[in-house]
């Protein structure tokens, strides 16, 4: 495995690959590698012939006040799985090496960026588009993997590689959950053991939506008002929002129809996390 920390060494790597003819795989990441990361570089070892994991904590995708400075960084750790998990590449690169000077160049996809997370984080996607943008750019990959826990930045950057004709595929998996529902997340290290027990009822929240589909009621905001019932039996949760929209427009729904995305996002202590399900309501 190599690592590179340059963008002209990534570049030269691929560049060679590409040579002998194989199919690029990229997992863009920012590291504190669990097994949700696992997951999707296991995706680009079946997917590809020659995966690029980067491991790069982006500046820009965080607003004042939240938490880039204590982000964790476990590296060596990272490079470790990498090792075991046969990935050929890491692109490990500064935050200089990526910002050479004052960013005046940003990628902003409209509409889908306004609400669920958006509302609240309102300069995190333009942040996400532009770092994707960039690294998509820098490795040139034939396909790059996404994970569903990220449902609104999946789509986002669907939508971003449609628009501007990137050539490249985004493949988007599913997400990685403990036994007890609460899905894999690199801020999970900043829960005791009690706030992790508190916030599998983000999950619980989500199947109760599910059930109430499936039981044949649409209407949205009877399903919300059943699903933050869920959540307030804790009084640690502090819901950010509850919402129910269309999978691929994110807009809000009165009614459930068609392929509907159920997201929510809640702070438990200082932790912020968020989590989702797809339900397809023609299935039901």
């Amino acid at each position: 495995m190599e690592v590179a920390e340059t963008i002209r060494s990534v570049r030269s790597l691929v560049k060679a690959a590409r040579k002998k003819g194989k199919k690029i795989g990229f997992v863009p990441t920012m590291g504190a590698l669990h097994i949700g990361h696992i997951s999707l570089i296991e995706a680009a070892k079946k997917g590809s012939d020659f995966v690029v994991v980067s491991i790069f904590v982006n500046p820009t995708q965080f607003g004042p006040g939240e938490d880039f400075e204590k982000y964790p960084r476990p590296f060596d750790t990272d490079l470790e799985i990498c090792s075991k998990k046969d990935v050929e590449v890491v692109f490990a690169p500064t935050p200089e090496e990526m910002y050479k000077s004052e960013n005046l160049t940003w990628v902003n996809v409209e509409k889908l960026t306004k609400g669920l997370c958006g509302q609240f984080r309102p300069e995190h996607f333009r942040g996400v588009a532009t770092v994707c943008t960039k690294l998509f750019n820098i490795v040139m990959p034939d396909v790059a993997f996404f994970g569903q826990k990220d449902a609104q930045q999946a789509v986002v950057i669907k939508r971003m590689v449609a628009d501007l004709n990137m050539p490249l595929e985004i493949v988007v998996c599913p997400t990685i959950r403990q036994p007890d529902g609460l899905t894999v997340s690199s801020r999970n290290k900043y829960l005791t053991v009690e706030q992790k027990k508190d916030a599998v009822l983000i999950y619980k929240s989500l199947q109760k939506c599910r059930e109430m589909i499936k039981a044949g009621v649409t209407d949205v905001e009877q399903v919300i008002d059943q699903m933050q019932k869920v959540l307030l039996q804790i009084p640690s949760i502090k819901i950010e929002y509850v919402s129910i929209v269309d999978a691929k427009t994110l807009q809000p729904l009165e009614k459930a129809q068609g392929k509907v995305l159920a997201a929510v996002a809640v702070r438990i202590g200082q932790t912020r996390l968020i989590d989702n399900i797809l339900v397809d309501v023609t299935k039901h």
